[in-house]
């Protein structure tokens, strides 16, 4: 499931229609994109999931705690 970067290599944009498809795997809930930090960001449980070459790593051992100013932007 590779994140595409529509606006080239130096662009940072992805496909948005595959946070249409996918979820948070601890809650289910929606993904929001990071552009400026590369994750994908579930507000509900308030974890950031790691973008490893474009591709997400939509594990629970791998996301970070999000900070609480984080996760209310």
């Amino acid at each position: 499931m590779l994140l595409r970067n529509l606006s080239g290599p130096s662009g940072g944009n992805m496909d948005h229609r595959l946070l249409e498809i996918i979820a948070c795997p601890v809650c289910n809930g929606k993904l929001y994109y990071s552009q400026d930090k590369q994750e994908l960001i579930c507000k509900l449980d308030s974890l950031a999931f790691p973008l490893r070459d474009g591709i997400p790593v939509l594990l629970e051992t791998e996301a970070r705690p999000l900070a609480l100013e984080e996760s209310h932007s």
